[in-house]
């Protein structure tokens, strides 16, 4: 895959740059965003394919990115399809940053060293080629306002962007809902980008976490068997009753 054309994952975070604070809006939201955003990518490049609500490998041949092909990498190791909202749920440590600092080496962004309450130190990230995120914006933007279906990369990052909270962002007070909404519906335009921003909701609500496993057979009959072991005592016979439970007791313990 050439690098003339900008990843799904920089144009997420380009959009998600306050060009006035230097920071990133809906951080947390963000970094699940970006995981679901290589998806979109990987499979916008041939290498990955909607199985269900699965994410399988169709092609492991390196795309040229090095981030994308980490991703890639992980995917194939996995042996079989790997549902999404569990892949996008996982540890992704450092993902934003890598971002963060890939656009940086690239020109896009400018990084300002800084102190936050005068002790810790910050790293704040300025937009330097504005141009480029104000072409991102526009092509939201023209999607909204026309009502005509996008290409598939800018459906898929305007659902990214609707599922991690960015539309506050982008289109901000009582007179961005009509936008938000309509942002919202682009959703629909794009089955793997519908897909992904649907597990990247689904996460945020708590529904990533893994199926519990089912109680061993043994223990669950033990469960059954344990009142059973302490049936009443016959009536006559109080002494020879209470010895045999005792030695009962005794071999249950061993």
């Amino acid at each position: 895959m050439g690098r003339s054309r900008r990843t799904i994952p920089e144009e997420l975070l380009l959009l998600a740059l306050d060009p006035t604070t230097g920071t990133t809006a809906q951080p947390q939201s963000l970094d699940l965003g970006l995981a679901g955003a290589q998806l979109v990518e990987l499979a916008l490049a041939g290498r990955i394919a909607p199985d269900g609500d699965r994410i399988a490998v169709v092609m492991a041949r390196p795309t040229g990115d090095p981030t994308l092909d980490s991703a890639l990498e992980l995917l194939r190791r996995r042996g079989s399809p790997v549902r999404a909202v569990h892949w996008i749920g996982g540890p992704r440590l450092g993902l934003r940053q890598t971002y963060l600092t890939h656009l940086e080496r690239c020109g896009m962004v400018h990084a300002v060293a800084g102190q936050m309450c005068g002790v810790l130190p910050t790293t704040r990230y300025q937009a330097t080629e504005t141009a480029i995120s104000r072409e991102i914006r526009a092509r939201l933007d023209n999607a909204i306002r026309t009502g005509v279906p996008p290409d598939p990369r800018t459906a898929a990052l305007a659902a990214l962007a609707h599922a991690v909270g960015l539309g506050k962002h982008l289109y901000p007070g009582n007179e961005g809902r009509s936008s938000r909404s309509r942002l919202r519906d682009l959703i629909r335009h794009d089955p793997m980008g519908g897909l992904v921003a649907h597990a990247v909701m689904d996460v945020q609500n708590g529904a990533a976490a893994p199926p519990r496993r089912p109680q061993a057979a043994g223990a669950a009959a033990g469960a059954v068997r344990q009142p059973a072991a302490r049936a009443p005592e016959p009536a006559g016979a109080p002494g020879q009753a209470r010895h045999g439970h005792g030695r009962m007791a005794r071999v249950g313990a061993r």
